[in-house]
């Protein structure tokens, strides 16, 4: 007999484990490993995690092999692994044409199954008899496929294998937004087949799409075209994801145990070491047990009080397992790998001595771990009185070998067979290790040698699309199309990637395909479809923060590159031909080497080529893929010039006599507007001057000039539409032809019943000959409604459709920078944002739900992430005639995205962001502060710039005060309105001055005021008299609650038998059902709260909620309420003693009503102090409720 070192005599125990109690069940053909004995059912994600053990026990072999006879060992072991990697591969490839439809529908009922039999390897239930889609479970099989794979396993083997795992990736890069069923197959877990979206599966994806990314699948014998690619913003979608839902697991469970496999082995998903710390303390505080970890609190499965007879729970049976929920132990086996994979030798102690605790022995003397250990029938009640005091029987499979297999591995990395790096040759464990700074790599290209020259004057060197040659630069859209062949493959039937937008990651690499380098602009750049990249300032801004972005979430080799096109489209130049200021400030920036607190190097594409992460297109070696790709390249550069009649006249053009009828079209296109500014909120605290009077804010007297002509580029042809003068001035030319004509100008329509009467041809005749742009506007608006986008008429003698006038009309407004127009336009074309689904997902994703519309009528919810035209569909459908508001509700989703992802805190405590509310509220905040009318304020509003819309928008998310200016333009006189901060410390007036000074001085200095100034004091005395009411109507209009408010009015609730706001009840039983942290509670309580339509009384009743939930947390227990608690008539009775407190004549009173009959003065109350409103809403719950009061009648009050 051959001597064994103690090292081979122990693994050899481990190989005797591994037989005895996972690898004597795999099946010889298939491979698979089935639930049991008695059931053949295959699990994908259970086969993966228990093969796990047997390829970490080859690789110990491998490393420590004493003799031939541990090689052979070795590789017997490995045999078994491939054997079962193929099994589930080939199982999956059998559901090819699930696969291909599942990538552009993410529909449950187009998944991939979740399990198979073990002996032939075909589905055992129907699509919709099980929650088949499982994205964690096929993510981890890509995960372990690829560490194998890279560990020197061969388990892929041919490029139509290849093709199909490169498909897999597109199956899972959109778990990001696609609810699956999770870990534990129920989705929501009361099981009634809901999916969710799922933290762990969103990790586990991330993962996958890391590890897998550049990987040849055919190992070191691999060539090109067996190397797989993952694009990297689909990667960072998932970790922001990841980031802000951890470490909350879903929206029925506010922590899992399953989390331990994302921030730690196998995945290692989570970056941010603060996030894993966090998640990890709030799993072992939750639900760490004597015998392991309860999955999830109120989790039934298994537990004495679970109905056997059914899959699914009651919502008020779910409080039931509270307490008693089963322990599983193979979370212990996780937690001493955490601490192993960590380096913290206490933890591993501490997990490693509970895991032996629970471990159970056969009668062959093996150790084997059990699936679950459970509270038995008769010792249910006494667990539900003292936790964790019960002991617990051992139940379910025994031993249950995705638990075993983790075991193992545990023991195999303790006692020094194999080291954590050895099971992560991928190296997935530092994910969290620092990263150096990011320097981005910033190219400016002039379109052609004009850009170039005027750039040059300014001292600043560019070099032109041609000069950069032999390397290339594409719009993002032909990596778009470039990557819709990755994957393709006639023989499987699968198409490749679907056509999603490239997101600034993918387009700040360099490519190789064909021996040359390709170069791509980012996606913002691009002026393809919507009408933002018009303005140049949005544009830069969003320029800014993608320099931001690169610097947070490059996690690749080489620094990102990013270019940035400067071309003759005129709204890059003035009206002169001149670069515009703000370009020339962006690039002096970025040639200081900074640009928003982000380090960049401006240079030429040439210098950078060494310094890049430059990518192999190796996918196009297929001949046929080549010959696509130069098709399309070619059909974007080589075609011919678009030939359709110019944008405006390139001559000036005589002004005609003047006549004293008015001609312009007045008013058809303001009245399709519906967004509505209530009188009040125009006027908050203080009398607003008529909007006619010169010294009104809101009456801005512009006076455009009456001859101003558009600078021509040399290639500029004729157009349709006259317009050589300045395109927003009324002019009073060419009188009308007819009396109705005249009537439909003036008055703004047709008279009732007359609509029919006008003359068409008088209509056609007028659009000839006006040359201003609201006329044209509204004659074209009429046209369009009454007779089609596509409707023929004859302008000048040209045949044209209303649609290309439309076109011309969108592109003439977008030039003279008329916004209102542009929105107006942009929507009676149906024009869509490119990013309008992403941007609406980011917000989903988040846990934030969208309503569209204004409310209430109209105003349409959206809960989860939807196709870019479904997506605009329920917009317009929301918005109705008024394409304005439809316009501006995708721009704001555009901006609420980009906020999210750079400021998240800006959305603490908000769950809905209702967006026609916040439209609502922006004009009203205009009109404030203009001091004009409600329609004026609507007008101001959609006429400002995008880079003004998204600033004004912030302003308001944030809460900073801020003033509207006037600014010049370089169109002689033009004035544009603007959005700044108002500045922090700065002295309004000579009397806030004087109230810092002592008395004595304060009275000399008096005589010396100037009146005006005396004035500006009351106006900023007006200001702080409406600053209350303006805050309740903001944060109810943006649904901010304050911190920790949902689980507090949880607590609430259980004291009483439900909360009845505005007749919507919240009942009691909401308590048995949802735990306090649970995020559907949170929603339940949101959709009750937005039923009420004006903001300061929503806000007024989170107000007396937060009074009642100060009850709850102080009263120690003793208040049980037996009735339904009436917040309205709690704020109501707060309100009439706060009337009776301030004597307020009754004339007064029934001037200064608000929302609900609440007097103004108290929605204007500050909430804290004497006379407060909380101090009045106290008062009035001590007069409503019955509170225990003492023998003298006093309260003892536990509130403040």
């Amino acid at each position: 007999m051959r001597n064994r070192s103690n090292s081979g005599v122990r693994l050899d125990y481990y190989q005797r484990l591994l037989n005895k109690t996972i690898l004597k069940y795999q099946n010889p053909v298939t491979g698979l490993i089935p639930s049991s004995e008695e059931n053949s059912h295959a699990w994908v994600r259970d086969n993966v995690y228990a093969i796990l053990s047997v390829w970490a026990l080859a690789l110990a072999y491998r490393k420590t092999a004493d003799l031939d006879e541990d090689r052979a060992k070795a590789y017997e072991l490995e045999q078994s692994v491939v054997k079962l990697m193929r099994g589930l591969l080939r199982c999956m490839m059998t559901q090819v044409e699930k696969l291909e439809k599942f990538k552009h529908t993410q529909h449950v009922d187009d998944s991939l199954h979740a399990k198979y039999c073990s002996q032939t390897g075909r589905t055992v239930v129907g699509d919709k008899a099980w929650g088949h889609l499982q994205v964690d479970a096929t993510s981890l099989f890509i995960l372990s496929l690829s560490q194998m794979t890279a560990s020197g396993l061969q388990i892929i083997f041919t490029l139509d294998e290849v093709s199909f795992i490169q498909n897999l990736i597109f199956y899972i890069e959109t778990a990001y937004r696609t609810p699956d069923y999770g870990i534990w197959e129920r989705g929501d877990k009361t099981n009634h087949g809901l999916p969710e979206l799922n933290s762990s599966s969103i990790g586990m994806a991330k993962a996958a799409l890391e590890a897998i990314n550049e990987l040849d699948l055919f190992g070191a014998r691999g060539g090109p075209l067996s190397v797989v690619h993952v694009l990297p913003d689909e990667a960072q979608q998932c970790q922001a994801i990841l980031h802000s839902m951890l470490p909350r697991e879903s929206n029925s469970k506010e922590v899992d145990a399953a989390l331990l496999t994302v921030i730690s082995f196998p995945a290692f998903a989570v970056d941010d070491y603060e996030k894993v710390e966090e998640t990890r303390d709030t799993i072992m505080l939750k639900l760490e047990g004597k015998y392991g970890c309860c999955r999830f609190l109120r989790d039934g499965y298994k537990t004495a009080q679970e109905d056997p007879n059914r899959l699914h729970y009651e919502p008020w049976e779910l409080q039931v397992f509270e307490r008693i929920e089963c322990h599983w132990p193979m979370f212990f086996a996780l937690s001493v790998l955490d601490g192993l994979f960590n380096g913290n030798k206490e933890q591993v102690k501490k997990y490693a001595e509970k895991l032996d605790s629970v471990l159970l022995k056969t009668d062959e003397g093996i150790y084997v771990l059990p699936e679950l250990y459970t509270v038995v029938k008769d010792k249910v009640e006494l667990e539900y009185r003292t936790p964790n005091s019960q002991k617990r029987e051992a139940i379910g499979k025994i031993p249950h070998k995705w638990g075993q297999s983790l075991y193992i591995i545990s023991k195999l990395v303790q006692e020094g067979f194999l080291s954590p790096g050895e099971l992560d040759p991928l190296n997935r464990r530092l994910v969290s290790e620092p990263k150096p700074d990011i320097v981005v790599q910033v190219v400016i290209l002039a379109e052609d040698e004009y850009i170039q020259s005027k750039l040059l004057e300014h001292d600043i060197k560019v070099q032109t699309m041609d000069e950069v040659r032999p390397l290339q630069v594409f719009p993002a859209r032909v990596l778009t199309q470039i990557y819709s062949l990755l994957g393709r493959n006639k023989k499987l039937g699968l198409t490749g990637r679907p056509k999603n937008e490239i997101g600034l990651l993918a387009t700040s690499k360099l490519y190789t395909f064909h021996d040359q380098i390709l170069a791509f602009i980012p996606q913002m750049a691009d002026e393809h479809q919507f009408y933002l990249p018009k303005d140049t300032l949005l544009k830069l801004d969003m320029f800014a923060n993608d320099m931001g972005f690169l610097s947070s979430y490059w996690r690749y080799l080489g620094r990102p590159l990013v270019i940035f096109p400067v071309s003759t489209n005129l709204n890059y130049l003035d009206v002169g031909h001149n670069p515009p200021g703000a370009l020339i400030g962006t690039i002096k920036k970025l040639q200081s080497g900074y640009i928003a607190g982000t380090r960049v190097h401006l240079g030429n594409l040439a210098d950078f080529v060494t310094t890049s992460c430059i990518t192999k297109l190796s996918f196009l070696r297929d001949p046929s893929h080549g010959e696509e790709v130069k098709k399309f390249i070619g059909d974007i550069f080589n075609k011919a010039p678009d030939i359709r009649p110019r944008l405006l006249s390139s001559t000036r053009m005589r002004p005609r006599p003047r006549s004293h009828s008015r001609s312009s079209v007045h008013g058809i296109v303001r009245r399709s507007r519906s967004i509505q500014v209530d009188p009040d909120q125009a006027q908050d605290g203080g009398s607003s001057q008529s909007s006619g009077s010169p010294t009104s804010p809101g009456a801005l007297d512009i006076e455009y000039p009456r001859e101003y002509p558009m600078p021509q580029h040399p290639s500029s042809p004729s157009l349709h539409l006259k317009g050589s003068l300045h395109p927003l001035h009324y002019s009073h030319q060419a009188p009308c032809s007819s009396p109705q004509l005249s009537h439909f100008f003036h008055q703004g329509g047709l008279p009732p019943g007359k609509q029919e009467s006008i003359s068409i041809n008088e209509l056609v005749e007028q659009l000839s000959n006006t040359e201003v742009l609201h006329e044209q506007a509204d004659i074209i608006h009429y046209l369009y409604l009454h007779r089609g986008p596509d409707w023929e008429i004859k302008i000048d003698g040209r045949k044209c459709c209303i649609n290309e006038l439309l076109v011309e009309l969108y592109e003439k407004a977008g030039h003279w920078k008329h916004w209102g127009l542009v929105r107006h336009t942009a929507g009676l074309l149906k024009k869509r944002v490119e990013e309008l689904a992403l941007a609406a997902t980011d917000l989903l994703v988040r846990q934030k739900q969208l309503s569209v519309g204004l409310p209430s009528d109209r105003e349409k919810v959206i809960m989860r992430p939807l196709p870019p035209d479904d997506l605009a569909k329920i917009i317009f459908e929301a918005c109705g005639e008024d394409l304005s508001t439809a316009s501006l509700t995708q721009e704001l989703l555009i901006y609420l995205a980009m906020f999210i992802r750079t400021e998240p805190k800006l959305f603490n405590e908000m769950l809905r962001l209702r967006v026609g509310l916040i439209i609502q509220v922006m004009a009203s905040e205009l009109a404030r502060t203009l001091k004009c009318s409600g329609d004026e304020a609507s007008e101001h509003l959609l006429n400002l710039s995008p880079f003004e819309m998204k600033t004004l928008l912030h302003h308001i998310l944030s809460g900073k005060e801020f003033v509207i200016n006037t600014e010049h333009t370089n169109v002689e006189d033009e004035c544009r309105l603007s959005v700044s901060t108002k500045k922090v410390g700065e002295e309004a007036t000579e009397f806030a001055k004087l109230s810092r000074k002592p008395y004595a001085k304060m009275q000399k200095s008096i005589p010396n005021l100037d009146p005006e100034e005396l004035e500006k004091e009351d106006d900023v005395e007006s200001d702080r008299q409406g600053q209350w009411l303006r805050r309740r109507r903001l944060d109810g209009a943006l649904n901010r609650v304050p911190v920790g408010f949902y689980p507090r009015v949880w607590k609430v609730l259980k004291m009483c038998h439900g909360l009845v706001i505005e007749g919507h009840n919240l009942p009691h039983s909401l308590t048995r059902e949802m735990t306090p942290g649970e995020f559907k509670f949170a929603l339940h309580v949101e959709i009750v709260l937005n039923k009420i339509p004006q903001p300061e009384y929503r806000q007024l009743m989170v107000e007396a909620l937060m009074v009642l939930t100060l009850m709850a947390e102080n009263d120690a227990g003793k208040l049980q309420f037996s009735q339904l608690i009436q917040v309205d008539r709690i704020v109501q009775m707060a309100n009439t003693i706060y009337l009776k407190d301030q004597k307020i004549p009754i004339d007064v009173v029934e001037r200064s009503r608000g929302a609900a009959g609440i007097c103004l003065h108290f929605y204007d109350t500050a909430p804290s102090g004497r006379f407060g409103t909380m101090s009045y809403l106290c008062r009035s719950l001590a007069t409503i409720l019955p509170i225990p009061i003492d023998k003298d009648a006093n309260l003892d009050c536990t509130l403040s």
